[in-house]
C-alpha cells in the first residue's frame, strides 16, 4: 500500500511493476539482471482519486499518461532493483501530491493610470529623440 496523504492511499492491486534490463554502466551485470523498474498506476480507474485530481494528474504526467488512463514511471538510476522500485514509488507519490494542489485562479488586472501615462510619456520622448536624428 502506497500512502500519499492521510486521506488518500493507493492499494497494491492498482500498481503494476515490470522489471526490465537497464542501460548504462554495470558491466556484465547489466546484461544478466533486470534492475530497471517500470511502475504502472491505473489512475483513470482508481477509486481513491477524485475526478479533478485525475484531470490535473493527466496534465502533469504528460507523456507518461497512456491512452488507457495509466501513469507509467520508469526508473533505472541505480544498479539495485529494490532501490529503483523505491525511487519509482516516491516519484509517483510526488506526482499525485502535485495533482492534489488546487491551482490559484488568475484574476486579470489592469495597469494603473499612472503607469499608462508614464509609458506614453516615455514613448513620446523616445519618438522625439528619433525624430531629431533625421535631416533638419
Amino acid at each position: 500500500m502506497l500512502r500519499i496523504t492521510d486521506t488518500i492511499t493507493i492499494a497494491d492491486w492498482e500498481l503494476t511493476e515490470h522489471f526490465i534490463r537497464a542501460s548504462g554502466p554495470g558491466g556484465q551485470n547489466v546484461n544478466k539482471v533486470a534492475t530497471a523498474v517500470e511502475l504502472r498506476f491505473e489512475a483513470g480507474r482508481s477509486p481513491n482519486l477524485p475526478a479533478p485530481v485525475k484531470t490535473r494528474l493527466r496534465r502533469l504526467a504528460g507523456r507518461r499518461w497512456t491512452k488507457e488512463g495509466a501513469v507509467v514511471i520508469q526508473c533505472d538510476e541505480t544498479r539495485s532493483q529494490a532501490r529503483n522500485r523505491e525511487i519509482a514509488r516516491t516519484r509517483l507519490a510526488e506526482l499525485i501530491r502535485q495533482a492534489l494542489e488546487v491551482p490559484k485562479k488568475r484574476r486579470p488586472t489592469r495597469p494603473t493610470k499612472g503607469s499608462v501615462e508614464r509609458r506614453l510619456k516615455a514613448k513620446k520622448a523616445r519618438g522625439e529623440v528619433k525624430a531629431l536624428r533625421g535631416k533638419l
